[in-house]
């Protein structure tokens, strides 16, 4: 049973029945709307003792600014729109986090919305977003449906693609190329000598990052004469679960094994366990890599390979984009910026 106590609301305590606007603050403060309305905006030259008992007094009422009707003027509010495919992968509240601190000192706020990697869902939610007029899009992915790149062509903000590079922009873009990153962590592989290698990752019609480092991926492998030898996909999300499962009926297929690449590092680290429960020697019997570069690899008894892409800075760089553009709209241009991705070695790699 819950110990929660409920506390009854005092009979006189009310609720407004209409918001507050700038009148009541002048009432209350004593100074006119327009010193009122310069404080809230700060703008305009007002006197110290003046902007601190307005703001004083604001505080004290609850009064919140109507961002929609200041914006009738600008056709803007101070949000940021970014749009991304899920907030249970842990790459993207890294990315978030970089948005975050980039905007921190700014009028700018970010508001998220969530497509779960669904094109349609996509379309809703860029609808509902640019319905505000917000300061800027950032968005991940460069693929979108026509309809939602009309809306991203036709909004008239400043739009940031963002993770990816290979591909055409709206306008902006900030990320690495995946292609790039399947190919160097293929070269890798080859370096140390495997041949017999199985991929492992999510079904990628829609997941279009993790389809271009694939076929980055093999493509290195193809000019050099190797070949992978076998590969389990899935549907849904990354899981711990996911990695030893896909890892078991994938070995039981193909036991001759000796590399194994995982699309991410959450069912790479899933397959580091199930190897190592087995009693499977890593890297002495099969090597194993992932992507991402993420802190779970930190808690694993064996060190997983994998390739950092610079997420936090990826975040940082669109939000840094947006900004400048809001501070400078008649100079500014449209930038592309792509980052390096970092192999992590770990110690699941063959040294030679």
């Amino acid at each position: 049973m819950s110990n929660d106590k409920i506390i009854p609301m005092k009979k006189d305590t009310k609720r407004t029945s209409r918001p507050l606007t700038l009148k009541d603050v002048s009432e209350a403060s004593g100074v006119s709307e327009m010193t009122v309305s310069r404080v809230l905006r700060n703008r305009g030259d007002v006197s110290d003792a003046t902007r601190e008992k307005v703001l004083k007094t604001a505080k004290t009422l609850g009064y919140v600014p109507n961002k929609i009707a200041g914006a009738l003027a600008s056709n803007r509010v101070n949000l940021v729109a970014v749009i991304i495919p899920s907030l249970s992968n842990m790459v993207f509240p890294e990315v978030l986090t970089g948005i975050s601190d980039a905007l921190n000192s700014s009028p700018l706020q970010s508001v998220v919305g969530v497509t779960n990697y669904k094109p349609e869902k996509e379309e809703e939610v860029l609808f509902e977003m640019l319905s505000w007029r917000p300061s800027g899009i950032i968005l991940a992915g460069l693929e979108h449906t026509d309809a939602a790149h009309a809306m991203l062509t036709e909004s008239g903000i400043p739009v940031v693609e963002i993770m990816d590079t290979d591909g055409d922009p709206v306008d902006s873009v900030v990320g690495i190329s995946h292609r790039r990153a399947g190919r160097e962590m293929a070269r890798q592989i080859l370096r140390y000598g495997y041949e017999s290698i199985g991929f492992l990752g999510t079904k990628m019609p829609m997941d279009h990052r993790a389809r271009k480092r694939f076929e980055g991926f093999t493509e290195a492998l193809a000019k050099n004469g190797v070949e992978v030898t076998d590969q389990e996909f899935y549907d849904g999300g990354s899981s711990l679960l996911k990695g030893r499962e896909m890892t078991a009926r994938l070995l039981e297929r193909s036991p001759g094994l000796d590399f194994l690449y995982f699309s991410n590092d959450m069912i790479g680290a899933g397959g580091l366990l199930y190897l190592l429960d087995q009693g499977i020697d890593v890297p002495a019997q099969i090597g194993l890599a992932a992507f991402n570069g993420t802190d779970l690899l930190d808690g694993l008894p064996v060190q997983l390979a994998t390739m950092e892409a610079g997420r936090y800075e990826i975040g940082q760089k669109a939000a840094e984009i947006i900004l400048s553009h809001s501070e400078d709209e008649k100079s500014f241009t449209s930038q592309r910026i792509e980052l390096t991705p970092q192999i992590q070695l770990g110690e699941t790699l063959k040294r030679t």
